[in-house]
């Protein structure tokens, strides 16, 4: 159903916004987050995450929608807007006219529904937004079982990294969890566990990943903690032949989960 039309960027419902797009403790203080875009908001309802409310600017959406706001509403409220209260609440540009505020979902490892030799991405530490949006978006794209954030530094639902992820954080399933947790959670299901480090090290390419795995990222500046080198079954590097040495931790994620599918002959049936 439609509310009645915000005109004034004063508005507490306006604020209330602004507050979730900015501040990742009013984000889980009231377990509520935004997004933005048709496509992004589309990728929520359709994995039934629960939609509140639903912003739409139709200066900005326009008439040439195949569906207008409602057919993505999910049973929440549609409100109209004026355009300077839709980019006063925007965190980003080019959103299509439309956001949401939407239920977040918390997730746990014992949630999971794994398939048979799983493929897992799990990233310790992460904290530029940016990288784990694209990470989700090469996991979506390899057909992950889940991606698994260990001792984040960026909530899961942070503007950005939805953004980066173009939706792949509703898509895959996330999960955030202690490092020991996760490598409680690994051994207990079998799944090996290969840290992506340069020292101590064998070629990716030369590990078998046809069994249940779990690819280990850490951070670009100070890679992998001890307890995850010590948990691993198997050390792997990507060869680095130029004068430096690391590749953006989004592109290492890459390369490696695509030598998984290829060695899965291009499926994730194992």
């Amino acid at each position: 159903m439609k509310g009645m039309e915000i005109t004034s960027v004063q508005n507490p419902r306006v604020k209330a916004v602004v507050a979730l797009q900015q501040k990742s403790a009013e984000r889980r203080r009231t377990g509520l987050f935004v997004v933005e875009g048709r496509r992004e908001l589309e990728h929520c309802v359709e994995m039934g995450l629960e939609v509140k409310e639903v912003f739409v600017c139709e200066e900005i959406a326009g008439e040439t929608e195949e569906r207008g706001p409602e057919g993505i509403a999910a049973n929440g409220m549609v409100t109209e807007v004026t355009r300077n209260v839709y980019e006063k609440m925007a965190y980003r540009g080019g959103t299509e006219g439309v956001m949401a505020v939407v239920k977040s979902e918390g997730k746990r490892l014992e949630d999971l529904e794994l398939r048979k030799n799983p493929l897992i991405v799990v990233v310790e530490r992460v904290e530029k937004p940016g990288n784990l949006g694209a990470i989700l978006r090469s996991a979506d794209a390899a057909g992950v079982d889940a991606v698994v954030v260990c001792d984040p530094l960026t909530d899961l639902w942070n503007p950005n990294l939805i953004r980066s992820s173009i939706g792949a954080v509703f898509t895959v399933p996330c999960v955030a969890c202690g490092s020991e947790e996760c490598i409680e959670f690994l051994k207990a299901h079998g799944i090996q566990i290969l840290t992506a480090q340069l020292q101590d090290s064998e070629l990716y390419y030369d590990t078998d990943m046809r069994r249940g795995t779990a690819i280990v990222m850490g951070t670009e500046a100070t890679g992998l903690t001890d307890v995850w080198r010590e948990a691993a079954d198997a050390h792997i590097r990507i060869p680095m032949l130029g004068r430096l040495d690391s590749l953006n931790v989004s592109v290492s994620a890459a390369i490696l989960l695509y030598e998984a599918v290829r060695q899965r002959g291009g499926t994730q049936e194992g």
